[in-house]
């Protein structure tokens, strides 16, 4: 797999997918603009190139829930990932666990906790939306932590369903089984086809034991989509933070309110999100808000960051702005879209090397130094 950056990725992905289901990861709320802006505003940031310092012997690793990271990135929790590519989950953690980075995966994932545990013996975390039948995310949280995952994510911005325009008019965002308009669309990616068929039937694995929810993955994640606790508080938070003994990780934070709240209760890290624009559009770009967020709780839990990331460029911003680490989503999707396992290692490869090349034109040997030396190494586009 050879492609020369996250466009090249795009780029394949589109070739390879039904359209309905590249534009389902492209796609984002209402008019996209918080999706677009996500991207945009790291253009608001520029570096400072440094020359003569000896950079040598440079250092891309990273510490964050106590743990040192080969990289500061990981593979976000992405739904659907088994479309993308035959065992999508099991191929994008293994590109991940080479490297022994951490991989998400998502509740709306087709492969469950046990199947993925039982491919690959890297750091996973688990992904859960609280749904109002409790029943149901207690199980799934025994059995995170009967596999040892790492790390409990809780998504905290999905309480109200968002209109993503590309599925209405794909038909995606009420499907519940193979149409036959949407027979004709599968039809004219035969290769896609050939995959799909050979992994088997499609369905989200962590509720094969619960047949009420659908037979297949449409049916399943249509009935859990509409599932998801309206009327979560503080108070659950609060509750999750007592029950769970491992990392407690909180997705979705946008404010830095929230951010010192979920300090306040105790998690261990914060995802700074806004679900990649597909949730509240009109609302503040990650980058944006991520100095606010990280002055005031980036001394009391460890700040995380999504939303945009294309480019080794754009984690050296955002670390350089108080991330300790980032998480890879889209970028990532096309990838696995676009080549699989390898499609994954390859942008892996390449975010990495990117990195490298910007701290050492800025004259840092180590990413850990660049949030303290961020008044000397950053400054916003259009001061002099």
């Amino acid at each position: 797999m050879n492609f020369a950056n996250w466009e090249d990725a795009r780029d394949l992905a589109k070739r390879r997918l039904p359209k309905i289901f590249f534009d389902f990861i492209d796609g984002a709320a209402f008019s996209e603009r918080t999706a677009h802006a996500n991207m945009a505003d790291f253009d608001a940031w520029i570096f400072e190139q440094q020359v003569l310092v000896d950079v040598s012997d440079r250092d891309i690793s990273t510490t964050f829930l106590g743990i040192k990271r080969r990289m500061p990135f990981m593979l976000a929790p992405i739904g659907f990932g088994g479309l993308l590519a035959p065992r999508g989950e099991i191929q994008a953690a293994r590109a991940a666990h080479a490297v022994n980075m951490p991989y998400c995966l998502s509740n709306f994932g087709i492969i469950s906790l046990e199947q993925l545990r039982a491919a690959t013996d890297g750091p996973i975390w688990f992904q859960l939306y609280v749904l109002r039948d409790r029943t149901l995310s207690e199980k799934l949280i025994q059995r995170a932590e009967n596999i040892g995952v790492e790390a409990l994510c809780i998504t905290v911005d999905s309480q109200v369903k968002s209109v993503r325009e590309r599925d209405t008019r794909s038909g995606f965002r009420n499907l519940t089984k193979v149409t036959p308009r949407l027979a004709l669309s599968l039809m004219t990616r035969p290769v896609w086809c050939w995959h799909a068929m050979r992994a088997g039937p499609l369905r989200i694995n962590n509720l094969a034991e619960y047949p009420e929810y659908g037979a297949n993955a449409l049916e399943q994640a249509a009935n859990l989509g509409n599932l998801i606790e309206a009327a979560m508080t503080w108070d659950d938070i609060k509750r999750f933070r007592d029950r769970w003994k491992g990392k407690l990780v909180i997705k979705g934070i946008l404010n830095a309110r929230d951010a010192v709240r979920c300090a306040e209760i105790g998690a261990d890290a914060i995802i700074v999100s806004n679900h990649g624009g597909r949730q509240l559009d009109g609302t503040h770009s990650t980058i944006s808000i991520l100095p606010e967020i990280a002055a005031a709780a980036g001394e009391r839990t460890d700040i995380l960051f999504d939303g945009g990331i294309r480019r080794g460029t754009d984690i050296v911003k955002a670390m350089a702005l108080g991330a300790k680490g980032v998480l890879l989503g889209r970028a990532y999707t096309y990838a696995l879209a676009a080549g699989g396992e390898d499609g994954v290692t390859r942008l892996i490869d390449l975010l990495a090397t990117e990195m490298d090349v910007t701290i050492g034109h800025m004259g840092i040997s180590q990413v850990t130094d660049l949030y303290r030396r961020r008044a000397e190494i950053m400054r916003a586009a259009g001061k002099i």
